[in-house]
């Protein structure tokens, strides 16, 4: 099989040819349609993620056909069309696993990092890192929710806010472009907050209720006028941008970093003292998630915006996604 293959931390994505891999007794064999680049492939990339083995095919945003399972793989079989997210496994031993908090495995698996991912035509998976995909949605459009979908619609699934209320979206990019459908179909007052004129008519057009040009306004200002934000999901890793809006959070209001950034946020005690603010984390989800996020994008027809490269040119499409030329996620088509 033809695959992209990280030899060298910090070297290009070379095209090998490999085995097409036989899946383990609790594996399947994936033949991929689909796999999105997504920022967090430069941990393989760049041979910055603790413990990572090179040579590595990276990749954690993967759709594609069962081909083969395991001996011991249950409910799953060939011909159905499965996803493969950054969450590649779980141990099932750990206290978090002891405890259902498969995301918090001590001993997590991530798909393309801990094994070869999707920059190929064949992959393997075990079969509790999958998800199943709706055949009503197509695999250019699936492969990006099962990182930059999952991790915007669980994080506001999960926070607090109830429908009506005011849920901002701070970043209008990979991850914001789809945290505005989520946050609108979800029945949220939805604000869409970003630097500049440029995004207005396309948030307005993904369901935002207003547009806070963050230039030209003041956030916090906006914000407050409409009674405070129950929410902020702050998509763009940019923790200046982040520490600029805690102060237009409403009474029990929280801003929710779902944007990875390495800069602290900058938060007083006394902005979370007031008004019972806080401020937290979210990370993406287990496969069921990603089942639950695909299955709601059908459902009330939300879509990524994507740009397809074949998967030789994984290299073009890598320097157009981390340039932020994007619009706004890259796929790659075997």
């Amino acid at each position: 099989m033809l695959a992209m293959q990280v030899k060298v931390a910090g070297g290009p994505f070379e095209m090998v040819d490999l085995p097409i891999p036989s899946p383990r007794e609790d594996e399947v064999l994936i033949k991929v349609e689909a796999c999105g680049i997504c920022h967090s492939d430069q941990f393989v990339k760049e041979g910055m993620f603790p413990g990572l083995q090179l040579p590595r095919v990276p990749g954690h945003e993967v759709v594609g056909t069962i081909e083969e399972v395991g001996s011991e793989v249950k409910y799953w079989y060939t011909g159905q069309r499965v996803g493969v997210g950054w969450h590649g496994g779980h141990c099932f031993a750990c206290k978090p696993c002891r405890r259902g908090d498969f995301i918090n495995c001590e001993n997590a698996k991530i798909a393309g990092i801990t094994y070869d991912g999707g920059y190929a035509e064949y992959m393997v998976a075990p079969q509790e890192a999958l998800a199943l995909v709706p055949f009503e949605l197509g695999a250019n459009d699936a492969a990006p929710l099962l990182c930059a979908g999952i991790t915007t619609f669980n994080a506001l699934r999960n926070s607090g806010a109830t429908p009506g209320q005011v849920v901002a979206i701070q970043g209008i990019g990979g991850l914001g472009h789809l945290a505005l459908q989520y946050a609108s179909k979800m029945g949220f007052q939805t604000v869409a907050i970003s630097g500049g004129e440029s995004k207005r008519d396309l948030a307005l057009q993904l369901g935002a209720h207003v547009y806070v040009n963050a230039s030209a306004e003041n956030v916090v200002d906006v914000l407050q006028e409409m009674g405070g934000a129950n929410v902020i999901l702050a998509t763009a890793p940019n923790s200046e941008l982040m520490s600029g809006v805690v102060d237009g959070l409403a009474l029990n209001g929280k801003l929710i970093v779902v944007g990875a950034s390495m800069e602290p946020v900058a938060v007083s005690p006394l902005q979370l003292i007031v008004g019972r603010r806080s401020v937290s984390g979210w990370p993406a989800g287990t496969a069921m998630d990603s089942e639950d996020t695909l299955n709601f994008s059908q459902l009330t027809n939300i879509r990524p915006l994507v740009e397809t490269f074949p998967l030789k040119k994984a290299n073009e499409a890598y320097e157009h996604m981390l340039s932020n030329q994007a619009r706004f996620r890259v796929v790659l088509v075997p």
